[in-house]
């Protein structure tokens, strides 16, 4: 009997140690599933998680390219269609407003994906990218290639190799810029044959930026600072008053050309049409190449006082085209040096008909019913006269921007105008040539000033001269 309730003793713990191993095993098996329903519901998170960034990575890239193409395309829009001096604020206006607002979108998208992925721009050492419209090179690493040929570079650019090669080394200092961060500064040859090329062809802004690939608004800062950089270096070199030994050299070589003693230069004024002015429109409006011409016309004046060899040695530029000849002669610097200063004292300018006599100033005869002496003045005069016209000439063939209206405002004209002369003297004293056809004809229509003679002395001079002329055998007979 004890026996049996010992054993059923060792039975009962028996069963409740099974009991306890079976509840110890399901609780093991619990937290077994739980761990694997856990790992199973974070795979499903990483999951979707990715899948949520690749579709905010895909919608960031294509909302970005559309935009840039659009940007792309409204700004070509514009720099085909719109004429940069009239409408280009407005251009501007617009396309800096859509490229505010492309930038806007992007930061707020790459704002959107850092809080996503957890990561920025700030850490991650990436650096900064500018977007810059791919333009084509090809013509200008062409041009700048040493094997190029001089003829084909010399018609580009209206003048050899070397005269180019010397205003990149003459300019460098004042021209050069330094490498940044986010792009390689523009080379400084490539910086003058901007201007230059534009200067030579006269063709518009869309064309130079095609040509060298380079964007519009750069083109027009360099040709308007390689022009600012040649007035401020080379016009004090390459532009300057005679020293006596030069003023020696020049009446000689004149007096042989002419027969009139003590001539200095050969002065003339000539137009250079303008697009019409915002402010002052009369003041600019030129009623003898209107009414020549059949078509309205607007210009700025540039007077020039001219050696034998028609280089410049003396400018005033920038008046009205409104104003006749001897009004700008007396707005001139020139005027008041040898007016006051005794600059031209003993000497002669030699002037046209719409200049009035002075104590330094040669004009020819004006009135009707000329006698022989005063024609064989005035014979010996226009070949005076001649070498300021065929200098201009050059001037206006070589530099093709003086013969049309230009985008240029009306505020910077005479410094684009200057720098196109300092380039003349260079060619000129360098003895560049130029081709035949590139020659312009000049006709500036000149009005007899109201005043026309204007000093005594200087009348008895000229009739002085006329006399020695025509009974020395200097006149000729060409006036018969």
């Amino acid at each position: 009997m004890k026996a049996a309730v010992f054993r059923s003793n060792e039975d009962g713990d028996e069963e409740e140690e099974e009991e306890e191993e079976s509840v110890c095993n399901g609780f093991f098996t619990s937290l077994l599933l739980m761990e694997e329903y856990d790992k199973q519901e974070q795979e499903a998170r990483d999951a979707a998680s990715r899948r949520e960034l690749s579709e905010l990575q895909s919608n960031y890239r294509k909302r970005a390219r559309t935009m840039s193409d659009y940007y792309s395309d409204l700004n070509a829009h514009y720099e085909e269609n719109v004429d940069i001096k009239t409408k280009k604020p407005r251009a501007s206006r617009a396309v800096a407003c859509v490229s505010a607002a492309a930038v806007t979108e992007c930061s707020e998208i790459e704002a959107e994906r850092s809080e996503i992925t957890g990561s920025g721009s700030v850490g991650t050492g990436q650096q900064r990218r500018l977007w810059v419209k791919d333009r084509s090179r090809a013509w200008w690493e062409e041009c700048n290639r040493f094997d190029y040929p001089e003829e084909d570079f010399r018609r580009a650019f209206r003048m050899s190799k070397s005269t180019f090669e010397l205003i990149c080394e003459e300019l460098n200092a004042a021209v050069a810029k330094e490498d940044t961060a986010l792009r390689n500064a523009i080379p400084v040859r490539q910086r003058v044959a901007v201007c230059i090329w534009r200067l030579a062809t006269g063709e518009p802004l869309r064309l130079v930026s095609k040509k060298f690939g380079l964007g519009i608004s750069t083109c027009h800062k360099l040709v308007l600072e390689v022009c600012k950089a040649i007035k401020d270096v080379l016009m004090p070199k390459y532009l300057q008053w005679p020293d006596d030994e030069s003023l020696r050299s020049i009446r000689e070589t004149y007096e042989a050309m002419s027969g009139i003693p003590n001539v200095v230069g050969s002065m003339y004024t000539t137009h250079v049409p303008i697009i019409a002015p915002k402010i002052s429109v009369a003041a600019y409006f030129n009623k003898r190449h209107t009414e020549r011409n059949q078509k309205t016309s607007y210009s700025i004046t540039i007077q020039a006082v001219v050696n034998p060899r028609g280089v410049f040695t003396d400018l005033c530029i920038g008046w009205p085209g409104s104003m006749s000849d001897d009004k700008v002669l007396e707005k001139s610097l020139l005027y008041q040096r040898a007016s006051n200063g005794g600059l031209l004292k003993g000497l002669w300018v030699a002037g046209g008909a719409g200049h009035p006599l002075l104590d330094w100033v040669l004009v020819p005869y004006t009135q009707q019913n000329l006698t022989w002496t005063q024609h064989a003045f005035n014979e010996k005069m226009s070949e005076v006269q001649r070498v300021a016209k065929e200098a201009f000439g050059r001037l206006k063939g070589r530099w093709a921007c003086l013969q049309k209206r230009t985008e240029v405002k009306l505020q910077d004209l005479p410094t684009v105008l200057g720098a196109c002369c300092v380039l003349h003297n260079i060619c000129e004293m360098r003895d560049e040539k130029m081709e035949a056809e590139l020659m312009v004809e000049v006709v500036d229509d000149e009005v007899l000033p109201e005043n026309a003679l204007r000093s005594v002395s200087a009348m008895k001079a000229r009739d002085s001269i006329s006399h020695n002329l025509l009974h020395h055998g200097l006149a000729g007979t060409s006036f018969l």
